[in-house]
């Protein structure tokens, strides 16, 4: 059974986690944002280690960084998404919590409220206080390993 949504943007997480989700959780048409682009782009870059297990780690996160460039065309964070940023920011605040430990988060949930489309995520509950603003669909976190992100995705 497929989603409720015939599209949707996904989350840094999931792209993470692409091969191990149950695809028919998913969207059959799904975007991203620019700011997940550039999540994945720093992600090589924060293993600084040198051993076979880093140098493994490193790999595995330029391959789903470079699938995901290549099967994408990100939304871009614009004027109406730092607005909707500034919304979002004052409703987590509203709630107890954080913007600032939270701001790739809330930029990614700003573009998609401004896109217009529901966020897929496997932590939905980064997104706590922002359902006013932005559908929310939480898909379900595999226990598995990771693999590399299928290069068949994208709008």
């Amino acid at each position: 059974m497929r989603t409720e949504h015939e599209f949707g943007m996904l989350d840094t997480n999931v792209l993470i986690l692409q091969d191990k989700i149950d695809h028919a959780l998913l969207p059959e048409r799904t975007a991203i944002s620019a700011v997940t682009l550039a999540e994945l782009a720093s992600g090589p870059g924060l293993i600084t280690g040198s051993t076979p297990e880093d140098i493994v780690e490193r790999a595995r996160r330029i391959d789903v960084w470079q699938r995901t460039e290549r099967a994408y065309v990100p939304c871009p964070f614009d004027g109406n998404a730092a607005r909707m940023y500034g919304q979002m920011s004052a409703l987590v605040v509203a709630v107890g919590r954080k913007p600032r430990t939270r701001t790739a988060d809330l930029m990614i949930a700003a573009t998609a409220a401004t896109e217009g489309l529901p966020l897929y995520t496997t932590n939905p509950n980064d997104f706590h206080g922002l359902e006013s603003l932005v559908d929310v669909v939480a898909v379900p976190r595999p226990n598995q390993g990771l693999r590399a992100v299928p290069p068949t995705l994208g709008r």
